[in-house]
């Protein structure tokens, strides 16, 4: 071995010789050759490798457009030839043949592009011409698809198609999906696709025929189909057309499908489908057709969310509001109805129900249904102040014997009604003082079902209105549990009565009523019988001893006494109230009394003794008699003791009648206490705004108050006016000298 080491020599690269243009022409040839045998569909008998080599040596050798404008001029020459043959099918087979025609073509189109694969990535780049594959889309479109006698047949077999199948026959969805998307593909533009041949050759026309097709079907079926039918084929249609964007149909086509469909089957009737006379939404309000209104509400639901502009929603939320008002007012108006407050609010009940289970299921719970039936129910049950009497009157009824048996689930459902009526009120410190009274009543006789239920009512109260709202009625509750604890301290007191042989036990049961909190008006003392005189006294000097500085006034008038009657044939105990007792007692001492002399000697006052004669000279607990046996009671009546009276009985409740003046003495007056109270709330809400703002206009203030009051009534700007005119007369504002309109608050 040599010890000489070799050098290393670079030798410059020596490209192979240019080819002339014999030598490519050559190469073409025979790549021409290949690409017949393809369109032959003899691809079988080729090397694919050796015809991608030859076709990326042309393009190397700078012989690019040769191969490129070869491949065009051949692929146009078979498809021109291809194209003879579709333009002689018959229409029964001109789509398979041209679905044929176009499966043969991109199949083909996929081996040319393979074999010129690198003339795609070189060549057609720098020249920004189309590839392969997208030009023999183009030249498919231009020989085939847009032949002159293929292009109106392709369009007019396709809708010809569509009329069959929306006539109910049976067509080939496959080759219909399979010719379609080939017109979608078909739309290339450089190498960029787009939908405009689809979109051109039978998107717009077929449209076009949807629109007429519709617009004419929609005239026939609302002539003839009552609107519950309509709306059933339009849903039908609806999803027949959905179901044939599925199965054929371009997705971009969707869109304006199915707002065409909507247009004229649903947005073009929407008012005359609402208002069609015995069939459309008050029919079906009235009979409950509850899938039928769904059914409405969601083919106007769906036309407004694709066009929001359309508002077809809208014509049923008016029937329904005006539905709504309209069973109200008839309501209202019902002088049957009106006659007993509690049949009056269960009709409510039941109305409101009956549009509620509407709203719940036909309207799927949509906020804006619900607001304007609450708006529909506000409207009519604020036309009449007599609603928030009635409404009390319910409640009472309730509380009293409605809910005795029911489970608690149960109760709050009955009274979680009765609030929703609640909410409806603008009156709601008039429903508050007929409250008030009726659940004093309720306390004191012990006639309530359940204390739960009655707490559980305030409860719901004082969620809607605030804690000022129930501070009374919780004050009520708060007696009467003291009470129980004053009453227990005092039967351990010295000063207790004890039982006794010697005479008579009476034994007391008295409530400590804090006046604030009670409504029931106080009235002159009347004269007890001696023995509960002197327990009166007794109690009254325990509770002064242990509570100093206050002031007790018995309330006669709000107490009952159960008393034992040995003068009649039969012994019977009497539940009466503390004037009847009082009245009786004189019958101890003689079996007649004229009213003049009862009056004198009980001093009861005049109108509530009458009242209390009549109940117990009722025909049906006699315990007196008048004589004479006249209407009326005048103060030279007499009334005897009637020892004949008997019941089955042993233990008999005299009730007491009531004097009916009407729950009020107008649809639209307002209680004399509550419009007291009224007064001083909007002077208390005047001044409260103005020592915040210090200067305000009126119309803001006005504004502010009604705010401020609206949880317990709603004032008339006239009102409002008026009491800040008292303030100003009492100095609490005064107006601006250079604008009238505006008011200072005077510290």
């Amino acid at each position: 071995m040599s010890g000489t080491k070799k050098k290393l020599v670079i030798k410059p690269f020596r490209p192979n010789a240019q080819w002339d243009a014999q030598k490519a022409h050559g190469i073409w040839n025979a790549l021409s050759s290949a690409i017949k045998e393809i369109h032959k569909e003899h691809a079988s008998d080729l090397s694919f490798e050796e015809l991608y080599r030859n076709a990326y040596n042309l393009v190397l050798q700078k012989h690019g457009d040769l191969l490129y404008e070869g491949v065009s001029e051949q692929v146009k020459q078979h498809l021109r030839a291809v194209g003879e043959t579709v333009a002689q099918a018959s229409d029964d087979e001109l789509l398979k043949v041209i679905d044929e025609a176009w499966r043969k073509h991109t199949t083909t189109m996929v081996m040319v592009r393979d074999i010129l694969m690198y003339m795609d990535r070189t060549y057609v780049q720098q020249q920004k011409k189309d590839n392969v594959y997208n030009l023999g889309l183009k030249i498919f479109l231009s020989e085939i698809a847009r032949h002159p006698q293929v292009k109106d047949r392709l369009l007019e077999l396709l809708l010809k198609a569509i009329r069959k199948e929306r006539g109910g026959e049976v067509v080939d969805h496959g080759l219909i999906k399979n010719v379609l998307a080939m017109l979608v593909e078909l739309g290339v533009s450089y190498n960029a696709h787009t939908r405009e041949v689809y979109q051109q050759d039978f998107e717009k026309h077929f449209l076009g025929a949807t629109e007429q097709f519709y617009h004419s079907e929609s005239q026939e079926f609302i002539s003839k189909n009552t609107c519950p039918v309509y709306l059933e084929k339009a849903e039908k249609r609806l999803k027949e057309e959905e179901l044939r964007l599925a199965r054929y149909l371009d997705v971009s086509t969707e869109p304006k499908l199915i707002t065409i469909v909507q247009r004229e089957l649903i947005c073009n009737r929407a008012e005359v489908l609402v208002n069609m006379e015995n069939s459309g939404c008050v029919a079906m309000f009235k009979n409950e057709k509850l899938l039928d209104l769904q059914r409405m509400y969601l083919l106007y639901k769906g036309v407004d969310s694709r066009s929001p502009s359309m508002k077809t929603l809208s014509y049923i939320q008016t029937a329904l509001a005006d539905h709504a008002y309209t069973s109200g007012q008839r309501l209202v108006k019902d002088e049957e109805k009106t006659k007993d407050p509690v049949a009056f609010v269960d009709a409510i009940l039941k109305l409101r129900d009956r549009f509620e289970k509407i709203v719940s299921i036909s309207f799927e719970n949509d906020k804006n249904f619900e607001r304007t039936l609450k708006e529909s129910f506000e409207k009519f049950i604020n036309e009449d102040s007599r609603c928030a009497q009635y409404l009390s009157l319910y409640v009472d009824d309730l509380l009293k014997s409605k809910l005795k048996g029911m489970s608690e689930g149960d109760v709050e459902e009955q009274l979680g009604k009765v609030i929703v009526i609640f909410r409806y009120l603008h009156d709601k410190d008039v429903f508050e003082n007929f409250y008030k009274e009726q659940l004093s009543k309720r306390m004191l006789s012990g006639r309530s079902v359940s204390e739960d239920a009655e707490k559980s009512m305030i409860s719901k109260l004082k969620k809607e209105c605030g804690y000022q709202f129930t501070q009374r009625l919780e004050g009520m509750f708060k007696d009467m549990a003291i009470s129980v604890d004053i009453l227990q301290a005092f039967s351990k007191s010295k000063y207790a009565e004890r039982p006794s042989k010697d005479k008579d036990y009476v034994e007391l049961d008295a409530k400590v009523l804090t006046s604030g909190f009670w409504p029931t008006p106080q009235l002159p003392p009347c004269v007890l019988p001696s023995q509960m005189a002197s327990l009166a006294e007794s109690f009254k000097t325990f509770y002064l001893q242990n509570h100093s500085g206050r002031k007790l006034v018995w309330q006669c008038n709000m107490g009952s006494v159960d008393v034992k009657a040995l003068c009649f044939k039969k012994r019977h105990e009497l539940n009466v109230s503390t004037y009847q007792m009082c009245i009786l007692d004189l019958y101890n001492r003689s079996t007649e009394y004229s009213v003049a002399d009862i009056l004198k000697i009980t001093q009861i006052p005049k109108e509530e003794l009458k009242r209390h004669l009549i109940s117990l000279s009722m025909p049906r607990y006699r315990i007196l008699r008048k004589r004479p046996e006249d209407k009326g009671i005048k103060s030279t009546d007499v009334f005897v003791l009637n020892k004949d009276f008997k019941s089955k009985l042993f233990r008999v409740r005299i009730p007491l009648v009531t004097i009916s003046r009407g729950p009020s003495s107008g649809k639209h007056s307002i209680p004399l206490a509550v419009d007291e109270d009224r007064r001083h709330a909007i002077e208390a809400a005047i001044v409260r705004v103005m020592k915040t703002r210090k200067t305000l206009d009126h119309n803001t203030l006005v504004a502010e108050v009604s705010r401020q009051l609206s949880q317990r009534f709603t004032p008339t700007p006239q009102v409002i006016k008026k009491r800040v005119e008292g303030l100003i007369e009492r100095e609490y504002l005064e107006r601006q000298q250079d604008d009238r309109r505006v008011y200072n608050y005077l510290a």
